[in-house]
Order: C-alpha cells, then sequence, then structure tokens
C-alpha cells in the first residue's frame, strides 16, 4: 500500500507570494534565493533514548537507595508476609523496575510533541542549524556561477529558521546580519502567517542582497522560485 503523502504546508496562493517576493529580490540582486520549510529538522529519537535510560537509572537509583522501603511496597502489593528476599530476587526486581520504567518512557515519548517538549534548546538549535547546511549544500552549494546563493530554511516543528549564505555573500555578509529578517520572519510564522512570514524574511534578505550585489543584466535565474517542502 503506497503511503499517503501530506498535505502541503504552503497553500498555492501561499507558495506563489513566496515565489514572487524570491523573483521581485533577484530582479534586484545578482543572487538567488532558495526557500526551504521542513516539518521538523530531526525525529530525536536519541533523545527519547536518552529520557528512558535516564529514568530507568533514577528507577534503580531509588532502590538502591531505599531498598526497604522499596522491598516493603512490593511485599504488599503481591500479599507476601515477612518474605525474606534473597539477593538473586532483589536483582531481578530492579531488573524487572528498570525495564518496566525504560519501556513506559520510551512509549510515552512516541508522542511526538511531549519528544519535543522534553528536547533541549541547544539540541534543537544544532539539529535544525545542521538540517539547514544539509539543505544548503543540495539546493544551493555549486549551482550558482558566482557562489551568491542563499537558504532560508524553516523547520516547523521546532518553530526555528536559519539563513546560510554562499561564499561570496558571507565573504561580504556577516551572520549577524541575518538577524532582523529571522526575527521579523518569526514573528509572522508565530502567528500562523507562514507564507508572509517567509515573504517578509524573503524581502528583508533581498534588501541586504541588493545592497551588496546589485543586479547586472548578465544575471539570470538559476535556482527555483517556489518554496521546497520536505
Amino acid at each position: 500500500m503506497t503511503p499517503k503523502r501530506p498535505e502541503p504546508i504552503l497553500s498555492p496562493v501561499g507558495n506563489a507570494a513566496v515565489a514572487a517576493a524570491v523573483a521581485a529580490v533577484e530582479a534586484r540582486a545578482n543572487a538567488e534565493v532558495v526557500t526551504v520549510i521542513s516539518r521538523r529538522a530531526d525525529d530525536y529519537g536519541d533523545v527519547a533514548l536518552a529520557w528512558s535510560a535516564l529514568v530507568a537509572g533514577l528507577a534503580l537509583l531509588a532502590i538502591n537507595l531505599a531498598p526497604g522501603f522499596y522491598l516493603l511496597l512490593v511485599d504488599r502489593a503481591l500479599g507476601l508476609w515477612a518474605h525474606s528476599w534473597t539477593l538473586h530476587e532483589v536483582l531481578g526486581l530492579a531488573l524487572i523496575a528498570a525495564t518496566v520504567k525504560f519501556a513506559a518512557m520510551w512509549l510515552l515519548l512516541q508522542w511526538r510533541p511531549l519528544r519535543l517538549a522534553l528536547t533541549p534548546r541547544p539540541i534543537k538549535t544544532a539539529r535544525v542549524r545542521a538540517r539547514a547546511q544539509i539543505a544548503f549544500r543540495l539546493a544551493v552549494q555549486g549551482r550558482t556561477r558566482g557562489a551568491t546563493g542563499v537558504v532560508i530554511y524553516l523547520s516547523m516543528a521546532e518553530r526555528r529558521a536559519e539563513i546560510i549564505a554562499d561564499d561570496a555573500i558571507a565573504s561580504k555578509v556577516a551572520p549577524e546580519v541575518w538577524g532582523d529578517a529571522m526575527h521579523a520572519m518569526l514573528a509572522e510564522i508565530r502567528d500562523g502567517n507562514i507564507a508572509g512570514g517567509l515573504v517578509t524574511g524573503v524581502d528583508q534578505v533581498g534588501a541586504v542582497l541588493a545592497a551588496h550585489f546589485p543586479r547586472t543584466e548578465t544575471a539570470g535565474n538559476e535556482l527555483p522560485d517556489g518554496a521546497i517542502e520536505l
């Protein structure tokens, strides 16, 4: 059975608006702008694994710190009377407790919103940046004559964006310059206006590009204008 394709993030009208904004930038600058939208930058399976292992470890630590308390709880739950626990039984109980805690946490974290919420911010930032760099290498790097391509990458789940510029642009424009474009773009996107946010970001990036790389008659459209959805 063929898996169902997810619904597009942008509507046809929204995608057309983004494409028009990109075309307008490229009409006044010797540069190519590519917008890439991803539903999420990463699956964060390793984060779910780390949380599950941590919870299992805490269960073992709790049993180690207060074994009598937990053995008494088990005695009462099982209806045991003054049961004499052997070392083998205690170790088996600890293994069962850790396994149950690990499995329960792993199952909870299959709910993606919870997994994302429990992912530390630096990890999300690093994963978004890494995915943006991959998008840049695939969509832009080496595909323009003057190394004047820019990727505006947006990851919806993390609500983060990255702007990565090709070598010729990076040599003249510091990464910090894109901060205003990022802020304005994300402000609209957080309000639910995804296409409008991307258009704002494209416009502000275009203003920087036009200042450093004004349009010449020899420039041509080398890359697609519409947003790429991953």
